[in-house]
């Protein structure tokens, strides 16, 4: 009986984070199918260690870092191939002046040194505090501070970018 009020628990706690690492995988990564895989693959992970999660309160972020380790050894495995024949300027834009501001936004975002950019999205897309980011980042809240802030300062420097104003303080 034990076994199923942990199952249950975990099961939960699949339903309520799928969602939201899927985005945060698919932003690492900009490929719907290894971004499901990397959430199946972090889900994989924490159910094997279940046990050891201490504090169902930082379940968040725990899986959070799961899934960015597993994206890390998903690069140490594979290299990504990229199509050199790919001429940009054959690209159209039929999706308006809101997916231009997106384009915009994601080359900015480009930019930013991966020390800042990382923090920065964390916080957008994960919702996740300075405290919460430095912990898996295994740096401190004061080091993630100064490089939300950086970072918020490079993308307001960019001459143009019109959507910089969706990426706030918090």
């Amino acid at each position: 009986m034990l076994f199923e009020s942990e199952k249950s628990k975990f099961e939960t706690l699949v339903k309520a984070y799928s969602p939201e690492l899927y985005r945060y995988a698919y932003w690492r990564c900009r490929d719907r199918f290894v971004a499901e895989d990397l959430v199946q693959e972090t889900f994989t992970r924490a159910w094997q260690a279940w046990e050891k999660l201490r504090d169902e309160k930082a379940a968040k972020s725990w899986l959070y870092t799961i899934l960015r380790n597993e994206h890390a050894r998903l690069f140490e495995r594979k290299r990504i191939e990229i199509d050199e024949t790919q001429n940009l300027d054959e690209i159209v834009d039929s999706a308006g002046s809101e997916f231009l501001n997106q384009f915009e936004m994601r080359d900015a975002l480009k930019t930013l040194p991966e020390p800042y950019r990382e923090p920065l999205m964390l916080q957008v897309l994960g919702g996740f505090s300075c405290a919460e980011i430095g912990g898996m980042m295994n740096i401190s809240e004061g080091a993630v501070m100064t490089r939300l802030t950086r970072a918020r300062l490079a993308l307001r420097k960019i001459p143009g970018l019109k959507a910089a104003h969706k990426v706030r303080n918090r």
